[in-house]
Protein backbone atom coordinates (compact mmCIF):
# COMPACT_ATOMS: atom_id res chain seq x y z
CA UNK A 1 0.00 0.00 0.00
CA UNK A 2 1.53 3.30 -1.13
CA UNK A 3 2.22 5.96 1.46
CA UNK A 4 0.94 9.47 0.69
CA UNK A 5 2.96 12.62 1.32
CA UNK A 6 -0.07 14.97 1.49
CA UNK A 7 -3.83 14.68 1.93
CA UNK A 8 -4.69 13.87 -1.70
CA UNK A 9 -5.78 10.45 -2.94
CA UNK A 10 -6.98 9.25 -6.34
CA UNK A 11 -9.18 6.18 -6.50
CA UNK A 12 -8.78 3.41 -9.08
CA UNK A 13 -9.54 4.27 -12.70
CA UNK A 14 -12.10 2.25 -14.63
CA UNK A 15 -14.13 2.70 -17.85
CA UNK A 16 -17.26 4.80 -17.40
CA UNK A 17 -20.63 3.63 -18.68
CA UNK A 18 -21.45 5.99 -21.52
CA UNK A 19 -25.12 5.25 -22.01
CA UNK A 20 -28.48 6.37 -20.66
CA UNK A 21 -30.32 4.62 -17.86
CA UNK A 22 -32.87 3.40 -20.40
CA UNK A 23 -30.19 1.85 -22.62
CA UNK A 24 -28.53 0.08 -19.68
CA UNK A 25 -31.91 -1.14 -18.43
CA UNK A 26 -32.76 -2.62 -21.84
CA UNK A 27 -29.42 -4.46 -21.94
CA UNK A 28 -30.02 -5.95 -18.50
CA UNK A 29 -33.55 -6.99 -19.49
CA UNK A 30 -32.39 -8.62 -22.73
CA UNK A 31 -29.59 -10.48 -20.96
CA UNK A 32 -31.86 -12.17 -18.41
CA UNK A 33 -35.55 -11.35 -18.98
CA UNK A 34 -36.97 -14.01 -16.62
CA UNK A 35 -34.73 -13.12 -13.66
CA UNK A 36 -36.57 -11.61 -10.65
CA UNK A 37 -36.28 -7.82 -10.89
CA UNK A 38 -38.44 -6.34 -8.18
CA UNK A 39 -40.31 -7.69 -5.16
CA UNK A 40 -42.65 -5.48 -3.11
CA UNK A 41 -44.68 -7.63 -0.69
CA UNK A 42 -46.76 -4.69 0.56
CA UNK A 43 -48.18 -4.23 -2.96
CA UNK A 44 -48.12 -7.90 -3.98
CA UNK A 45 -45.55 -7.15 -6.68
CA UNK A 46 -43.20 -9.87 -7.89
CA UNK A 47 -41.96 -9.08 -11.39
CA UNK A 48 -39.25 -10.42 -13.64
CA UNK A 49 -37.08 -7.97 -15.55
CA UNK A 50 -39.23 -8.51 -18.67
CA UNK A 51 -42.44 -7.82 -16.73
CA UNK A 52 -40.90 -4.80 -15.03
CA UNK A 53 -39.73 -3.37 -18.35
CA UNK A 54 -43.17 -3.88 -19.89
CA UNK A 55 -44.78 -1.82 -17.11
CA UNK A 56 -42.13 0.90 -17.41
CA UNK A 57 -42.82 1.17 -21.13
CA UNK A 58 -46.57 1.41 -20.49
CA UNK A 59 -46.02 4.39 -18.21
CA UNK A 60 -43.46 5.99 -20.54
CA UNK A 61 -45.89 5.76 -23.48
CA UNK A 62 -48.67 7.17 -21.30
CA UNK A 63 -46.54 10.15 -20.30
CA UNK A 64 -45.70 10.82 -23.93
CA UNK A 65 -49.43 10.67 -24.74
CA UNK A 66 -50.01 13.39 -22.13
CA UNK A 67 -47.57 15.66 -23.95
CA UNK A 68 -44.62 15.20 -21.60
CA UNK A 69 -41.20 14.94 -23.20
CA UNK A 70 -37.45 15.44 -22.92
CA UNK A 71 -36.42 18.13 -20.44
CA UNK A 72 -39.84 18.46 -18.78
CA UNK A 73 -39.70 18.29 -15.01
CA UNK A 74 -41.95 15.60 -13.56
CA UNK A 75 -42.26 15.51 -9.78
CA UNK A 76 -42.78 12.31 -7.80
CA UNK A 77 -44.29 12.72 -4.32
CA UNK A 78 -44.77 9.39 -2.68
CA UNK A 79 -43.43 6.89 -0.16
CA UNK A 80 -41.80 3.69 -1.41
CA UNK A 81 -44.33 2.31 -3.89
CA UNK A 82 -44.09 0.56 -7.25
CA UNK A 83 -45.38 3.72 -8.90
CA UNK A 84 -42.25 5.50 -7.67
CA UNK A 85 -39.92 2.97 -9.28
CA UNK A 86 -41.88 2.93 -12.54
CA UNK A 87 -41.67 6.72 -12.66
CA UNK A 88 -37.91 6.60 -12.14
CA UNK A 89 -37.35 4.45 -15.22
CA UNK A 90 -40.16 5.83 -17.39
CA UNK A 91 -38.93 9.43 -17.06
CA UNK A 92 -35.40 8.25 -17.87
CA UNK A 93 -36.63 6.53 -21.03
CA UNK A 94 -38.40 9.64 -22.35
CA UNK A 95 -35.66 12.04 -21.21
CA UNK A 96 -37.83 13.90 -18.71
CA UNK A 97 -36.22 15.12 -15.48
CA UNK A 98 -37.59 13.38 -12.40
CA UNK A 99 -37.89 15.72 -9.43
CA UNK A 100 -37.79 13.93 -6.06
CA UNK A 101 -40.21 15.55 -3.63
CA UNK A 102 -39.70 14.72 0.04
CA UNK A 103 -42.71 12.70 1.30
CA UNK A 104 -42.64 14.78 4.50
CA UNK A 105 -43.02 18.13 2.71
CA UNK A 106 -45.86 20.39 3.76
CA UNK A 107 -47.51 23.27 1.90
CA UNK A 108 -44.72 25.85 1.93
CA UNK A 109 -42.01 23.33 1.02
CA UNK A 110 -44.11 21.73 -1.72
CA UNK A 111 -44.93 25.07 -3.30
CA UNK A 112 -41.28 26.10 -3.21
CA UNK A 113 -39.99 22.85 -4.76
CA UNK A 114 -42.53 22.66 -7.59
CA UNK A 115 -42.07 26.30 -8.55
CA UNK A 116 -38.29 26.35 -8.12
CA UNK A 117 -37.70 23.84 -10.91
CA UNK A 118 -40.91 24.50 -12.86
CA UNK A 119 -42.57 21.09 -12.55
CA UNK A 120 -44.96 20.55 -15.45
CA UNK A 121 -46.39 17.35 -13.98
CA UNK A 122 -46.63 15.72 -10.58
CA UNK A 123 -47.23 12.06 -9.79
CA UNK A 124 -48.52 11.76 -6.25
CA UNK A 125 -49.72 9.26 -3.68
CA UNK A 126 -52.99 9.95 -1.89
CA UNK A 127 -51.36 10.23 1.52
CA UNK A 128 -48.58 8.90 3.75
CA UNK A 129 -48.73 8.84 7.54
CA UNK A 130 -49.97 12.30 8.61
CA UNK A 131 -49.39 13.89 5.19
CA UNK A 132 -52.54 14.18 3.07
CA UNK A 133 -51.06 14.97 -0.31
CA UNK A 134 -54.25 15.48 -2.32
CA UNK A 135 -55.69 17.87 0.27
CA UNK A 136 -52.49 19.91 0.24
CA UNK A 137 -52.55 20.12 -3.55
CA UNK A 138 -56.19 21.17 -3.51
CA UNK A 139 -55.34 23.88 -1.00
CA UNK A 140 -52.42 25.17 -3.08
CA UNK A 141 -54.37 24.89 -6.34
CA UNK A 142 -58.12 25.29 -5.65
CA UNK A 143 -58.53 25.64 -9.42
CA UNK A 144 -58.30 21.82 -9.57
CA UNK A 145 -61.98 21.55 -8.61
CA UNK A 146 -63.02 22.95 -11.99
CA UNK A 147 -60.04 21.89 -14.07
CA UNK A 148 -59.84 19.41 -16.92
CA UNK A 149 -57.08 16.87 -16.10
CA UNK A 150 -53.86 17.96 -17.79
CA UNK A 151 -55.01 21.57 -18.20
CA UNK A 152 -54.49 23.05 -14.74
CA UNK A 153 -54.15 26.83 -14.63
CA UNK A 154 -53.01 27.63 -11.10
CA UNK A 155 -52.09 31.03 -9.76
CA UNK A 156 -49.90 29.53 -7.01
CA UNK A 157 -48.36 26.76 -9.13
CA UNK A 158 -48.14 28.39 -12.57
CA UNK A 159 -45.91 25.73 -14.18
CA UNK A 160 -47.93 22.72 -13.05
CA UNK A 161 -50.38 21.45 -15.67
CA UNK A 162 -50.78 17.74 -14.97
CA UNK A 163 -51.35 15.83 -11.73
CA UNK A 164 -51.45 12.03 -11.73
CA UNK A 165 -52.72 10.46 -8.53
CA UNK A 166 -52.26 6.92 -7.28
CA UNK A 167 -55.20 4.77 -6.19
CA UNK A 168 -58.60 3.90 -7.65
CA UNK A 169 -60.58 6.90 -6.41
CA UNK A 170 -61.10 9.78 -8.80
CA UNK A 171 -60.18 13.36 -7.92
CA UNK A 172 -61.29 16.44 -9.83
CA UNK A 173 -58.60 17.80 -12.15
CA UNK A 174 -56.35 14.74 -11.81
CA UNK A 175 -55.57 11.65 -13.85
CA UNK A 176 -55.39 8.20 -12.26
CA UNK A 177 -52.03 6.47 -12.46
CA UNK A 178 -53.42 3.12 -13.64
CA UNK A 179 -55.36 4.84 -16.42
CA UNK A 180 -52.25 6.65 -17.62
CA UNK A 181 -50.64 3.20 -17.99
CA UNK A 182 -53.29 2.40 -20.61
CA UNK A 183 -53.19 5.71 -22.49
CA UNK A 184 -50.23 5.02 -24.75
CA UNK A 185 -51.14 4.40 -28.39
CA UNK A 186 -49.23 2.49 -31.04
CA UNK A 187 -47.88 5.84 -32.19
CA UNK A 188 -46.69 6.67 -28.66
CA UNK A 189 -44.97 3.29 -28.39
CA UNK A 190 -43.26 3.77 -31.75
CA UNK A 191 -42.08 7.20 -30.65
CA UNK A 192 -40.76 5.73 -27.39
CA UNK A 193 -38.70 3.09 -29.20
CA UNK A 194 -37.11 5.78 -31.36
CA UNK A 195 -36.16 8.10 -28.52
CA UNK A 196 -32.94 6.27 -27.64
CA UNK A 197 -30.93 8.01 -30.35
CA UNK A 198 -32.12 11.45 -29.20
CA UNK A 199 -30.97 11.06 -25.59
CA UNK A 200 -27.46 11.40 -24.19
CA UNK A 201 -25.74 10.07 -21.08
CA UNK A 202 -24.89 13.68 -20.25
CA UNK A 203 -28.55 14.80 -20.22
CA UNK A 204 -29.96 16.00 -16.91
CA UNK A 205 -32.27 13.31 -15.56
CA UNK A 206 -32.87 13.93 -11.86
CA UNK A 207 -33.24 16.82 -9.41
CA UNK A 208 -32.69 16.17 -5.71
CA UNK A 209 -33.39 18.88 -3.16
CA UNK A 210 -30.60 19.15 -0.64
CA UNK A 211 -31.56 19.60 2.99
CA UNK A 212 -29.26 22.51 3.74
CA UNK A 213 -28.92 23.79 7.28
CA UNK A 214 -29.42 27.38 6.19
CA UNK A 215 -31.22 29.10 3.37
CA UNK A 216 -33.67 27.58 0.93
CA UNK A 217 -33.18 24.03 -0.43
CA UNK A 218 -31.09 23.74 -3.57
CA UNK A 219 -31.99 21.50 -6.51
CA UNK A 220 -28.94 19.36 -7.21
CA UNK A 221 -29.22 18.41 -10.89
CA UNK A 222 -27.83 15.00 -11.87
CA UNK A 223 -27.26 13.29 -15.23
CA UNK A 224 -27.64 9.71 -16.48
CA UNK A 225 -23.85 9.38 -16.37
CA UNK A 226 -23.68 10.73 -12.82
CA UNK A 227 -26.05 8.32 -11.17
CA UNK A 228 -25.71 5.25 -13.39
CA UNK A 229 -21.94 5.06 -12.92
CA UNK A 230 -22.24 5.76 -9.22
CA UNK A 231 -24.67 2.87 -8.92
CA UNK A 232 -22.55 0.48 -10.98
CA UNK A 233 -19.29 1.10 -9.15
CA UNK A 234 -21.05 0.88 -5.81
CA UNK A 235 -22.40 -2.52 -6.88
CA UNK A 236 -18.86 -3.50 -7.87
CA UNK A 237 -17.56 -2.53 -4.43
CA UNK A 238 -20.29 -4.64 -2.80
CA UNK A 239 -19.48 -7.53 -5.20
CA UNK A 240 -23.13 -7.61 -6.16
CA UNK A 241 -24.25 -10.11 -8.82
CA UNK A 242 -27.60 -11.11 -10.34
CA UNK A 243 -27.87 -13.73 -7.60
CA UNK A 244 -28.06 -11.06 -4.89
CA UNK A 245 -31.28 -9.74 -3.39
CA UNK A 246 -30.96 -6.28 -1.88
CA UNK A 247 -33.49 -5.18 0.75
CA UNK A 248 -34.15 -1.44 0.39
CA UNK A 249 -35.97 0.02 3.44
CA UNK A 250 -34.48 3.50 2.93
CA UNK A 251 -36.63 6.17 1.21
CA UNK A 252 -36.53 6.27 -2.58
CA UNK A 253 -36.81 10.06 -2.80
CA UNK A 254 -33.22 10.30 -1.61
CA UNK A 255 -30.11 9.16 -3.50
CA UNK A 256 -29.61 6.38 -0.95
CA UNK A 257 -32.77 4.64 -2.13
CA UNK A 258 -33.00 5.52 -5.81
CA UNK A 259 -29.29 5.32 -6.71
CA UNK A 260 -27.64 3.06 -4.12
CA UNK A 261 -30.72 0.85 -3.98
CA UNK A 262 -32.74 0.69 -7.20
CA UNK A 263 -30.02 1.59 -9.72
CA UNK A 264 -27.36 -0.47 -7.93
CA UNK A 265 -29.51 -3.57 -8.47
CA UNK A 266 -30.44 -2.73 -12.05
CA UNK A 267 -26.84 -2.00 -13.02
CA UNK A 268 -25.86 -5.65 -12.48
CA UNK A 269 -29.24 -7.36 -12.83
CA UNK A 270 -29.74 -8.11 -9.12
CA UNK A 271 -33.15 -8.26 -7.42
CA UNK A 272 -34.65 -5.21 -5.68
CA UNK A 273 -36.68 -5.97 -2.55
CA UNK A 274 -38.71 -3.12 -1.04
CA UNK A 275 -40.28 -4.20 2.27
CA UNK A 276 -42.76 -1.36 2.82
CA UNK A 277 -43.79 2.23 2.17
CA UNK A 278 -41.57 3.42 5.01
CA UNK A 279 -39.09 1.86 7.40
CA UNK A 280 -40.53 -0.48 10.01
CA UNK A 281 -37.89 -2.60 11.77
CA UNK A 282 -39.94 -5.78 12.23
CA UNK A 283 -41.44 -5.61 8.74
CA UNK A 284 -37.95 -5.16 7.27
CA UNK A 285 -36.54 -8.17 9.14
CA UNK A 286 -39.51 -10.32 8.18
CA UNK A 287 -39.07 -9.51 4.49
CA UNK A 288 -35.28 -10.07 4.70
CA UNK A 289 -35.96 -13.52 6.11
CA UNK A 290 -38.86 -14.48 3.82
CA UNK A 291 -37.16 -13.29 0.63
CA UNK A 292 -33.74 -14.67 1.59
CA UNK A 293 -32.09 -11.29 1.07
CA UNK A 294 -28.31 -11.24 0.77
CA UNK A 295 -27.87 -7.48 1.25
CA UNK A 296 -29.46 -4.81 3.42
CA UNK A 297 -29.12 -1.02 3.41
CA UNK A 298 -29.67 1.42 6.24
CA UNK A 299 -28.35 4.15 8.49
CA UNK A 300 -27.03 3.23 11.94
CA UNK A 301 -30.34 3.98 13.69
CA UNK A 302 -32.19 1.61 11.32
CA UNK A 303 -29.85 -1.27 12.04
CA UNK A 304 -29.98 -0.61 15.78
CA UNK A 305 -33.81 -0.60 15.70
CA UNK A 306 -33.79 -4.05 14.05
CA UNK A 307 -31.13 -5.53 16.31
CA UNK A 308 -32.93 -4.28 19.43
CA UNK A 309 -36.24 -5.97 18.57
CA UNK A 310 -37.19 -8.40 21.38
CA UNK A 311 -38.02 -11.04 18.74
CA UNK A 312 -34.94 -10.46 16.58
CA UNK A 313 -33.87 -14.08 16.93
CA UNK A 314 -37.14 -15.23 15.36
CA UNK A 315 -35.94 -14.09 11.93
CA UNK A 316 -33.49 -16.10 9.85
CA UNK A 317 -31.01 -13.57 8.45
CA UNK A 318 -28.23 -16.05 7.66
CA UNK A 319 -28.28 -15.33 3.88
CA UNK A 320 -27.24 -11.71 4.55
CA UNK A 321 -23.74 -10.83 3.39
CA UNK A 322 -23.36 -7.16 2.48
CA UNK A 323 -25.05 -3.78 2.40
CA UNK A 324 -24.31 -0.11 2.93
CA UNK A 325 -24.30 1.96 6.08
CA UNK A 326 -24.50 5.61 5.06
CA UNK A 327 -24.67 8.90 6.87
CA UNK A 328 -21.83 8.47 9.34
CA UNK A 329 -19.08 6.12 10.51
CA UNK A 330 -20.25 2.91 12.12
CA UNK A 331 -19.74 2.65 15.90
CA UNK A 332 -17.58 -0.28 17.03
CA UNK A 333 -20.37 -1.92 19.04
CA UNK A 334 -22.79 -1.71 16.12
CA UNK A 335 -20.28 -3.15 13.65
CA UNK A 336 -19.65 -6.07 15.98
CA UNK A 337 -23.39 -6.75 16.22
CA UNK A 338 -23.87 -6.46 12.46
CA UNK A 339 -21.16 -9.06 11.85
CA UNK A 340 -22.09 -11.39 14.70
CA UNK A 341 -25.89 -11.16 14.79
CA UNK A 342 -26.89 -10.09 11.27
CA UNK A 343 -24.24 -12.02 9.31
CA UNK A 344 -23.25 -8.77 7.52
CA UNK A 345 -19.60 -9.74 7.34
CA UNK A 346 -19.07 -7.76 4.11
CA UNK A 347 -20.99 -4.58 4.94
CA UNK A 348 -19.42 -1.36 3.67
CA UNK A 349 -19.54 2.29 4.69
CA UNK A 350 -20.55 4.88 2.12
CA UNK A 351 -19.89 8.62 2.30
CA UNK A 352 -20.66 11.47 -0.06
CA UNK A 353 -23.22 14.13 -0.85
CA UNK A 354 -26.28 14.39 -3.04
CA UNK A 355 -24.16 16.69 -5.20
CA UNK A 356 -21.82 13.72 -5.86
CA UNK A 357 -24.56 11.36 -7.02
CA UNK A 358 -24.01 10.50 -4.04
CA UNK A 359 -21.00 8.25 -3.23
CA UNK A 360 -17.42 9.48 -3.56
CA UNK A 361 -15.81 7.48 -0.75
CA UNK A 362 -16.35 3.90 0.44
CA UNK A 363 -14.74 1.26 2.54
CA UNK A 364 -13.91 -2.00 0.79
CA UNK A 365 -15.07 -5.46 1.81
CA UNK A 366 -11.46 -6.42 2.52
CA UNK A 367 -10.68 -3.34 4.64
CA UNK A 368 -9.61 -3.95 8.22
CA UNK A 369 -12.14 -3.76 11.04
CA UNK A 370 -10.40 -0.60 12.27
CA UNK A 371 -10.83 1.15 8.92
CA UNK A 372 -14.49 0.11 8.78
CA UNK A 373 -15.34 1.68 12.14
CA UNK A 374 -13.07 4.72 12.24
CA UNK A 375 -13.14 5.96 8.62
CA UNK A 376 -15.48 6.29 5.65
CA UNK A 377 -12.96 4.59 3.39
CA UNK A 378 -11.04 5.95 0.43
CA UNK A 379 -11.88 7.74 -2.81
CA UNK A 380 -14.11 5.54 -4.95
CA UNK A 381 -13.59 4.43 -8.55
CA UNK A 382 -12.84 7.42 -10.80
CA UNK A 383 -12.83 9.88 -7.89
CA UNK A 384 -10.17 12.15 -6.45
CA UNK A 385 -10.29 13.42 -2.90
CA UNK A 386 -8.29 15.94 -0.95
CA UNK A 387 -8.34 17.77 2.35
CA UNK A 388 -7.71 21.51 2.09
CA UNK A 389 -6.85 24.29 4.48
CA UNK A 390 -8.75 27.58 4.67
CA UNK A 391 -6.39 29.12 2.12
CA UNK A 392 -7.14 26.34 -0.39
CA UNK A 393 -3.80 24.55 -0.09
CA UNK A 394 -3.69 20.78 0.35
CA UNK A 395 -3.40 19.73 3.99
CA UNK A 396 -0.79 17.44 5.46
CA UNK A 397 -1.50 13.83 6.40
CA UNK A 398 -3.57 13.84 9.60
CA UNK A 399 -4.31 17.56 9.39
CA UNK A 400 -7.93 18.64 9.65
CA UNK A 401 -9.49 20.56 6.76
CA UNK A 402 -12.37 20.59 4.32
CA UNK A 403 -13.12 17.42 2.34
CA UNK A 404 -13.20 18.10 -1.42
CA UNK A 405 -13.97 15.63 -4.22
CA UNK A 406 -13.69 15.57 -8.00
CA UNK A 407 -15.00 12.98 -10.44
CA UNK A 408 -17.66 11.92 -12.95
CA UNK A 409 -20.40 12.15 -10.30
CA UNK A 410 -20.16 15.86 -9.51
CA UNK A 411 -23.57 17.33 -10.28
CA UNK A 412 -24.31 19.44 -13.32
CA UNK A 413 -25.13 22.25 -10.86
CA UNK A 414 -27.90 23.62 -8.69
CA UNK A 415 -30.98 24.19 -10.83
CA UNK A 416 -31.13 27.81 -11.99
CA UNK A 417 -28.60 28.92 -9.33
CA UNK A 418 -25.23 29.50 -11.01
CA UNK A 419 -23.87 31.57 -8.13
CA UNK A 420 -24.61 28.94 -5.50
CA UNK A 421 -23.13 26.35 -7.86
CA UNK A 422 -19.88 28.36 -8.09
CA UNK A 423 -19.75 28.52 -4.29
CA UNK A 424 -19.75 24.71 -4.16
CA UNK A 425 -17.76 23.62 -7.24
CA UNK A 426 -14.44 25.40 -7.72
CA UNK A 427 -12.68 26.29 -10.97
CA UNK A 428 -10.77 22.99 -10.93
CA UNK A 429 -13.97 20.96 -10.65
CA UNK A 430 -13.60 20.01 -7.00
CA UNK A 431 -16.83 19.92 -5.01
CA UNK A 432 -16.45 21.47 -1.57
CA UNK A 433 -18.43 19.37 0.89
CA UNK A 434 -18.52 21.69 3.88
CA UNK A 435 -17.43 18.67 5.93
CA UNK A 436 -14.28 18.67 8.03
CA UNK A 437 -12.05 15.66 7.84
CA UNK A 438 -8.55 14.29 7.81
CA UNK A 439 -6.76 11.75 5.62
CA UNK A 440 -4.24 9.17 6.72
CA UNK A 441 -1.11 8.13 4.83
CA UNK A 442 -3.03 5.51 2.83
CA UNK A 443 -5.91 7.72 1.73
CA UNK A 444 -8.51 6.72 4.31
CA UNK A 445 -10.72 9.64 5.34
CA UNK A 446 -12.15 10.35 8.76
CA UNK A 447 -15.05 12.82 8.94
CA UNK A 448 -14.60 15.07 11.95
CA UNK A 449 -17.48 17.54 11.67
CA UNK A 450 -19.00 20.37 9.68
CA UNK A 451 -17.25 23.68 9.01
CA UNK A 452 -20.35 25.61 10.03
CA UNK A 453 -20.57 23.57 13.24
CA UNK A 454 -17.31 24.97 14.59
CA UNK A 455 -17.88 26.80 17.86
CA UNK A 456 -16.06 30.09 18.48
CA UNK A 457 -16.13 30.77 22.23
CA UNK A 458 -14.36 33.88 23.36
CA UNK A 459 -12.02 33.68 20.35
CA UNK A 460 -11.22 30.00 20.92
CA UNK A 461 -12.04 27.60 18.07
CA UNK A 462 -13.76 24.46 19.37
CA UNK A 463 -14.41 21.48 17.10
CA UNK A 464 -17.53 19.66 18.33
CA UNK A 465 -16.28 16.27 17.18
CA UNK A 466 -13.34 16.49 19.57
CA UNK A 467 -15.67 17.02 22.53
CA UNK A 468 -18.01 14.28 21.29
CA UNK A 469 -15.14 11.80 21.06
CA UNK A 470 -14.30 12.47 24.70
CA UNK A 471 -17.92 12.07 25.81
CA UNK A 472 -18.02 8.68 24.06
CA UNK A 473 -15.34 7.47 26.48
CA UNK A 474 -17.93 7.48 29.28
CA UNK A 475 -19.28 3.92 29.57
CA UNK A 476 -22.86 5.09 30.14
CA UNK A 477 -23.11 7.46 27.14
CA UNK A 478 -24.37 5.91 23.89
CA UNK A 479 -24.56 9.06 21.72
CA UNK A 480 -23.48 12.68 22.05
CA UNK A 481 -23.92 15.73 19.84
CA UNK A 482 -22.09 18.94 20.62
CA UNK A 483 -22.87 22.37 19.13
CA UNK A 484 -22.72 26.06 19.94
CA UNK A 485 -25.52 28.43 20.88
CA UNK A 486 -25.49 32.20 21.23
CA UNK A 487 -23.92 33.68 24.37
CA UNK A 488 -23.92 37.39 25.20
CA UNK A 489 -20.42 37.47 26.67
CA UNK A 490 -18.49 34.76 24.80
CA UNK A 491 -20.30 34.88 21.45
CA UNK A 492 -21.09 31.18 21.73
CA UNK A 493 -21.18 28.61 24.47
CA UNK A 494 -20.82 24.85 24.24
CA UNK A 495 -23.97 22.75 24.43
CA UNK A 496 -24.30 18.95 24.41
CA UNK A 497 -27.25 16.66 23.80
CA UNK A 498 -26.55 13.24 25.29
CA UNK A 499 -28.33 9.92 24.96
CA UNK A 500 -27.64 7.47 27.79
CA UNK A 501 -27.39 3.71 27.70
CA UNK A 502 -30.27 1.74 29.18
CA UNK A 503 -30.29 1.82 32.95
CA UNK A 504 -28.03 4.85 33.30
CA UNK A 505 -28.99 7.56 35.80
CA UNK A 506 -26.31 10.07 34.79
CA UNK A 507 -27.30 13.70 35.31
CA UNK A 508 -26.08 16.73 33.36
CA UNK A 509 -23.91 17.69 36.35
CA UNK A 510 -22.36 14.20 36.39
CA UNK A 511 -21.39 14.63 32.75
CA UNK A 512 -19.83 18.06 33.34
CA UNK A 513 -17.90 16.64 36.32
CA UNK A 514 -16.62 13.82 34.11
CA UNK A 515 -15.16 16.40 31.70
CA UNK A 516 -13.51 18.52 34.38
CA UNK A 517 -9.76 18.14 34.35
CA UNK A 518 -9.91 15.87 31.31
CA UNK A 519 -10.51 18.38 28.51
CA UNK A 520 -9.73 22.08 28.32
CA UNK A 521 -12.13 24.11 30.48
CA UNK A 522 -13.56 26.15 27.62
CA UNK A 523 -14.46 22.94 25.75
CA UNK A 524 -16.58 21.59 28.62
CA UNK A 525 -20.29 21.92 27.75
CA UNK A 526 -21.91 24.59 29.91
CA UNK A 527 -25.32 23.21 28.92
CA UNK A 528 -26.08 19.49 28.86
CA UNK A 529 -29.44 18.00 27.94
CA UNK A 530 -30.35 14.33 28.28
CA UNK A 531 -32.44 13.21 25.29
CA UNK A 532 -34.06 10.02 24.00
CA UNK A 533 -33.50 10.76 20.30
CA UNK A 534 -31.92 13.22 17.89
CA UNK A 535 -33.31 15.07 14.88
CA UNK A 536 -31.65 13.69 11.77
CA UNK A 537 -31.92 13.44 8.01
CA UNK A 538 -33.04 10.27 6.23
CA UNK A 539 -29.38 9.35 5.71
CA UNK A 540 -28.67 9.46 9.43
CA UNK A 541 -26.89 12.81 9.49
CA UNK A 542 -27.55 14.69 12.70
CA UNK A 543 -29.37 18.00 12.24
CA UNK A 544 -27.47 20.17 14.67
CA UNK A 545 -29.21 23.28 13.42
CA UNK A 546 -32.50 21.85 14.73
CA UNK A 547 -30.87 21.11 18.10
CA UNK A 548 -29.43 24.59 18.18
CA UNK A 549 -32.76 26.24 17.39
CA UNK A 550 -34.49 24.10 20.01
CA UNK A 551 -31.98 24.99 22.72
CA UNK A 552 -32.08 28.69 21.96
CA UNK A 553 -35.87 28.64 22.22
CA UNK A 554 -35.81 26.66 25.46
CA UNK A 555 -33.00 28.54 27.12
CA UNK A 556 -34.23 30.44 30.12
CA UNK A 557 -37.45 28.47 30.18
CA UNK A 558 -36.00 25.19 31.46
CA UNK A 559 -33.18 24.11 33.73
CA UNK A 560 -30.64 21.81 32.16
Amino acid sequence: MNTLTSAYYKGPSAPLIDMTIGEKFERIVNANPEHPAIIMPHQNIRWTYAEFNREVDRLAAGLLHLGLSKGDRIGIWSPNRIEWVLTQFATAKIGAIMVCVNPAYRLFELEYALNKVGCKALITAKSFKSSFYLEMLQKLAPELANSVPGQLESETLPHLKTIIRMGDEETAGMFNFDKVLDMGTASDRDRLSGLTTTLSADDNINIQFTSGTTGTPKGATLTHKNILNNAYYTALTMRLTPEDRLCIPVPLYHCFGMVLGILVCMSVGATMVLPGEGFEPEQTLRVVAEERCTALHGVPTMFIAQLDLPNFSDFDVTPLRTGIIAGSTCPVDLMNRLIKDMELTEIVIGYGQTECSPINTMTAIDDSFEHRVSTVGRAHYNWEQKIIREDGSTANIGEQGEICSRGYGVMAGYWDEPERTKETIDAEGFLHSGDLGEMDAHGYVKVTGRIKDMIIRGGENIYPREVEEFLYTHPEISEAQVFGITHQKYGEEVCAWVQLKDGSTLSPDDIKAYCKGQITHFKIPSLVKIVDEFPMTVTGKMQKFVMRETMEKERGLQTF
